[in-house]
């Protein structure tokens, strides 16, 4: 069914000047009496087992021990009063769920020594793999049950919030992108993967539900990152920076949908898109910027930080550096960012640091859809066409391009000539798409269906 309940017809934040770091319309309070968006910036740490480990589920094991206690441990060192782990589950630990259960409750465990002994505020967020296979059967087979058993293991086992990356659409997203066909990319992410993600949401709230713990949100991690690094730096790109701004902005129309089926936050981290989700929903969120280097380059960098209520690090793997292992290092990194914003908050300084953070990065076309401004604009075209996938996202791509010619011209910037192409061929092909839903549907599923072998209408219900 594409018609959606019509939750978020207006923003919950009624000002750009809102979105700030530290603070939520709806803050939340769980796990070791941790609390996210009540006027602190808290660091989310996230870590990966050594290569390699993972042959042996007593090593892998004893690896997810050592990175707990050690992150624990810097932690406590370093004065800080609160954390958030995050273990994003490999592919191996949700085929086997009972495994990620055990994992789970092993970790919890610590934290709850660290909470007694030291007064560690803390939580922890288990984020299952989506394992399914575009070309199976992505909402009845073997992978979907697996699935939403390690959400139940996870939950069972004392996880306090749950995530996951979802990948519906991108069997015709990874066709539509290298070709810079904007009608595919629309439809891939903002109907395909919305759909996807209303029927994957509507699972994971009710098992943590039944559980009483928290549904986190979803990334766009599968289209819109996947835009971004194709965009590289400013020398070096194989798409354009503005498309990969535009699809960032569908993404927020997707990622949204876990929030409409009964998500309440924080969402998860390489979400970039979650500042225009937090414009909207009011709710907690989780973001990555600089510190997630390790994984991979943006250009977004310091922006990505400027309304966070956990920041973090992208994946990190459980290596030894000069300093400890490679996550301690990422507590120490990620804890004194953390510290500065909440000694700005509490001297008065936030905004002030906050636009100092939309500043500091190259100037570039997602920064500017990003930053508190642009995503409180994307956020209030998205909810004018709150029950419709379709118009919503088409939406949010016209007022990303907006943004971005009016950043350029507030700047006082020509803009880059392949920009500048990118804008008019964009606007072309969404002035020429269908008013409705039915009819756009339609064509791109007789148009993809025909040119994406993995693409089954099935795996969508249309």
């Amino acid at each position: 069914m594409w018609c959606i309940m019509p939750v978020y017809r207006s923003l919950e934040m009624k000002s750009w000047s809102d979105l700030i770091f530290g603070v939520s319309k709806y803050p939340l309070r769980y796990g070791f009496n941790l609390e996210v968006g009540k006027g602190e910036v808290i660091p989310e740490i996230k870590y990966f087992p050594k290569r390699g480990s993972e042959k042996d589920s007593e090593i892998l094991k004893r690896e997810y021990r050592e990175i707990t206690e050690s992150v624990l441990k810097r932690a406590v060192d370093l004065g800080l009063e609160s954390i958030q782990l995050e273990t994003e589950q490999t592919f191996i630990i949700t085929r086997n769920p009972s495994l990620g259960g055990e994992i789970t409750n092993m970790q919890k465990s610590i934290m709850e020594k660290f909470f007694e002994e030291f007064g560690l505020k803390s939580a922890l967020r288990a984020t299952v793999a989506d394992i399914r296979e575009l070309r199976g059967d992505m909402r009845g087979g073997e992978e979907i049950s697996l699935i939403l058993e390690s959400f139940d293991k996870a939950a069972e086992n004392g996880a306090d919030v749950l995530s996951i990356e979802s990948i519906g659409g991108k069997e015709v997203f990874n066709y539509s992108i290298i070709r810079q066909d904007i009608e595919g990319i629309l439809f891939s992410v903002g109907i395909l993967g919305s759909l996807d993600m209303e029927f994957l949401w509507r699972e994971i709230t009710r098992i943590s539900r039944n559980h009483k713990i928290i549904a986190g949100g979803d990334t766009d991690c599968a289209h819109s990152n996947t835009a971004m690094v194709l965009a590289g730096g400013t020398r070096t790109s194989i798409i354009s920076h503005t498309l990969a701004a535009v699809v960032r902005a569908i993404g927020a129309a997707r990622s949204l949908v876990a929030f409409e089926q009964g998500a309440e936050g924080p969402s998860k981290d390489c979400g970039y898109e979650n500042i225009i989700v937090k414009a909207i929903t009011g709710r907690p969120i989780s973001m990555e910027g600089k510190a997630s280097a390790p994984a991979h380059s943006s250009l977004v960098g310091n922006v990505a930080a400027a309304a966070c209520d956990l920041w973090s690090n992208e994946q990190i793997e459980n290596i030894m550096l000069y300093g400890g292992s490679a996550p301690q290092v990422f507590v120490e990194i990620l804890g004194y960012d953390v510290l500065l914003m909440n000694e700005a908050l509490k001297s008065g300084f936030g905004s002030i640091l906050r636009d100092l953070l939309v500043a500091a990065n190259p100037l570039d076309p997602q920064v500017f859809v990003l930053s508190p401004e642009g995503a409180w604009r994307i956020g209030g075209a998205i909810v004018r066409y709150a029950e419709d996938y379709y118009l919503r996202s088409r939406e949010a791509a016209q007022e990303a391009l907006k943004i971005i010619s009016d950043s350029y011209q507030r700047r006082g910037h020509n803009i880059p000539p392949l920009e500048a192409r990118i804008i008019h061929k964009v606007q072309v092909s969404l002035n020429n798409m269908p008013d409705s839903y039915a009819i756009f549907v339609e064509k791109c599923i007789s148009k993809y269906r025909a040119k994406v072998k993995d693409f089954l209408t099935k795996n969508y219900e249309l």
